[in-house]
């Protein structure tokens, strides 16, 4: 078939600002807000990146946090795990901070207290990755993706850094919780903290909050959850005053070990009594409030782009 064209054509480069301009009303109409975050009894919601001192209700530089943490012991910041973002400003902090303070280390709440020698070996250039995630059994214990933490952890071994493993055992609050602290045996009750607080009214109220809002499977007994959560805590905090020394410690743990203090930061201070602040990530599009942390920094949303599989070639721990 022949298709004959008109005698008249629409020159190209109308047609090309025809759909310029089609693209950016489209574009324009439907473009989203910018993403904030709300603070509860603050009218303004807070733009990504921005961070809140909570003492004065300002807005604060990195330039100023860096400045103010410096005169700090110990500085948590928190994470949710699985964003990017809070990872990249975790190390930002790391960085800057050992610019003032040579005398640095890393807390992590992601290694287990048996695994601080090979935590020791990495620092000092003895592994490589592959062996140093089969040594860590990495994906059996911690599970999240190990590109999330592969910076840090790079940059502590590249600056011999010691890095401190904060945890318990993995297996052993998932035992308290179902049986209690009297329920352990004598080889995992030897690496309890020699004192454990259950007596914090408001992190048991805290707790409850969360424990009725999820169904804990073979978890139906409140007191013992709040047993394991409570020498969970302590069980850090511990760790925190044992290896403070003169110098300074960064501690990475999840967001609900650092918040309102209860949990790593006021037990590890009632250890050591050394100065602390805490650093609350959240993400654009939530809500937090001032009482979390001494500072909230506002972050993208940046959830990992999917969970991978453990690496090809290893095999999981027997």
């Amino acid at each position: 078939m022949k298709i004959e064209m008109p005698e008249k054509t629409t020159p190209l480069r109308h047609v090309v600002l025809f759909v310029a301009a089609l693209a950016a009303l489209f574009i324009g109409g439907c473009a989203v807000a910018p993403k904030t975050l709300t603070i509860k009894g603050n009218p303004t919601p807070m733009m990504e990146n921005a961070i809140l001192k909570t003492a004065t209700g300002a807005t604060i530089s990195r330039r100023q946090l860096i400045d103010e943490l410096a005169g700090f012991r110990v500085v948590y910041v928190g994470e949710s795990h699985t964003n990017v973002s809070h990872h990249t400003i975790q190390l930002e902090v790391i960085r800057e901070l050992r610019k003032k303070t040579p005398d640095l280390s890393i807390g992590m709440e992601m290694f287990d207290t048996t695994y601080q020698p090979v935590l020791d070996r990495w620092t000092a250039g003895e592994l490589d990755e592959d062996e140093f995630l089969r040594q860590t059994h990495w994906y059996a214990n911690w599970r999240f993706p190990f590109d999330l933490y592969r910076d840090i952890l790079q940059y502590a071994k590249e600056n011999q850094i010691r890095v401190i493993a904060l945890n318990l055992p993995f297996h052993i609050p998932a035992k308290i919780r179902v049986g209690g602290i009297a329920s352990l045996g004598e080889q995992d009750a030897k690496y309890l903290p020699a004192s454990i607080d259950t007596t914090n009214t408001e992190h048991r109220t805290y707790l409850e909050k969360i424990y009725k809002l999820h169904a804990f499977r073979g978890r139906d007994n409140f007191e013992f959850f709040y047993e394991a959560q409570c020498a969970w805590e302590d069980a850090m905090a511990a760790k925190v005053d044992e290896y403070l020394g003169a110098g300074k410690i960064v501690v990475l743990a999840g967001n609900g070990h650092i918040i309102r203090k209860f949990g790593i930061p006021d037990r590890a201070f009632a250890r050591t009594r050394a100065p602390f602040a805490t650093i609350y990530l959240a993400a654009v599009g939530s809500e937090a409030e001032p009482s979390w942390a001494d500072y909230i920094w506002v972050t993208p949303d940046q959830p990992m782009p999917r969970m991978p599989m453990m690496p090809k070639g290893m095999k999981k721990p027997k």
